[in-house]
């Protein structure tokens, strides 16, 4: 996979939350061999720990996550740091429930089906960092 950012540049910093450990590895080695600074959390309660303490240029979530899901996550976002929320990209392996294509029709936000390519990963992430 070849890196696109410039020697020099700033990485951005892209926060992963997802509960699986097999993904979540994918999603590392991915993002980093592509020049991005990623910090990962395994729910949503953790990630809203996290964007208190440090900032992001996007945040990859799953929306079904143990304590505090996906949407809830989001809705955090929209109440308490707005400009991350636009920012935000969804994955889930549940496409087919209406709470969940209701929910990703209404706010409008990018999301990647489960199971996804590496190449896939790399399109969405490029095409929301812009």
């Amino acid at each position: 996979m070849k890196q696109s950012r410039a020697q020099g540049k700033k990485a951005k910093r892209i926060l992963v939350i997802e509960d699986e450990p097999v993904i979540t590895r994918i999603c590392i080695r991915v993002l980093t061999a592509y020049g991005f600074e990623v910090d990962t959390a395994a729910s949503g309660d953790i990630a809203r720990n996290m964007v208190r303490k440090k900032d992001y240029d996007l945040c990859l979530t799953d929306i079904r996550l143990p304590k505090m899901n996906g949407i809830e996550f989001y809705r955090y976002l929209e109440s308490e740091h707005k400009p991350l929320a636009d920012r935000v990209i969804f994955t889930t392996g549940d496409i087919l429930s209406e709470e969940i294509k209701n929910f990703l029709a209404g706010v409008n936000r990018p999301f990647l089906p489960k199971p996804f390519t590496p190449e896939e990963l790399i399109r969405i992430i490029e095409k929301s960092a812009k």
